[in-house]
């Protein structure tokens, strides 16, 4: 067995997302951490709500990033394997990065926040949006929006059949009717407050270069498989770039995970609250074992496989 665990972003997020792991000890260290670094009401929120205030971007980003660690650290506690491969859809290179040793977990936190404020406000609300298309060839969306004209990219190469694109509001409508007109089965807007990913992020990934300037990172200890690039770096400077980098250009998730294929992994576990990469592994790639760490429960059923 080749184990990987790869780690979710953004849209996984609910309120109480920790309770399903409860009566775990390392749930709660990972609590305790957080709030020494962004305070009690940060871990209050995760627990109890409002999901309004959980949605905004700027709470979910490190809201993620500490969810997927606490399934991490609890994994590894029970007597979990270390992966020998780690990535993270989007905002989840960077609790990938984090369970690799790469950057410490109370320094990702700020970091993460000011990555969220600084694409929050990359583009004021409502000039920009994102679409999911479904079932429409990864080829024939990008023609989509290059015939929409004004600033709409593919962003998101989630799975078969499962991309999502981004931009300027206008654009991505035009786009959305072009990728209907070309067949795809659905194309419909998703509730975001920011055009991820999308070229129209360059002043967030400015902003982030600056911020990652004084953030102290190290070689991981884990095989860590980027998003930008499809590649494996262990440079600090290195890593930092295609971070920099990943604000505005595409997950390439189907090749994430295509990838790891190829290093031969054979096992595949998404660590965190839901089960969506563990779904878009199935379709990536059917033969390999995909499971996921989404409660207490479905943590202690992966640790007998």
């Amino acid at each position: 067995m080749k184990l990987a665990l790869i780690f979710p972003g953004q849209g996984s997020q609910s309120v109480g997302m920790l309770k399903g792991y409860e009566g775990l000890p390392e749930i709660n260290l990972v609590r305790e951490e957080a709030a020494a670094v962004l305070g009690a009401d940060f871990v209050r929120l995760l627990d109890e709500g409002p999901a309004e205030k959980l949605n905004q971007t700027v709470n979910t980003q490190p809201a993620m990033v500490t969810a997927g660690y606490a399934a991490y650290r609890a994994w590894r506690s029970l007597g979990g394997a270390q992966p020998e491969v780690v990535a993270g859809h989007s905002l989840g290179e960077y609790t990938a990065l984090v369970a690799a040793g790469a950057i410490a977990f109370k320094d990702c936190l700020p970091l993460v926040r000011f990555r969220a404020q600084s694409m929050q406000e990359a583009v004021p609300e409502g000039r920009g949006a994102m679409a999911a298309i479904l079932m429409l060839d990864d080829d024939k969306v990008r023609a989509a929006c290059a015939q929409a004209g004004g600033e709409v990219q593919a962003v998101n190469f989630n799975a078969p059949g499962q991309v999502v694109i981004a931009g300027e509001k206008a654009a991505v409508e035009r786009a959305v009717e072009a990728c209907k007109a070309m067949g795809a089965k659905r194309a419909m807007p998703l509730p975001v407050s920011a055009p991820f990913h999308s070229s129209l992020m360059r002043p967030a990934a400015h902003k982030l270069k600056g911020y990652l300037a004084g953030v102290a990172l190290s070689a991981p200890g884990i095989a860590v498989v980027n998003n930008v690039d499809v590649a494996v770096v262990n440079e600090p400077e290195k890593i930092k770039d295609a971070l920099v980098r990943q604000a505005a250009a595409p997950v390439r998730w189907v090749e994430t995970i295509q990838k790891m294929r190829q290093m031969g992994v054979t096992h595949i576990i998404e660590c965190g609250p839901g089960k969506v990469l563990a779904g878009m592994t199935r379709r990536i790639a059917p033969e390999l074992q995909s499971l996921a760490l989404a409660d207490r429960a479905s943590l202690e059923q992966a640790l007998k496989c």
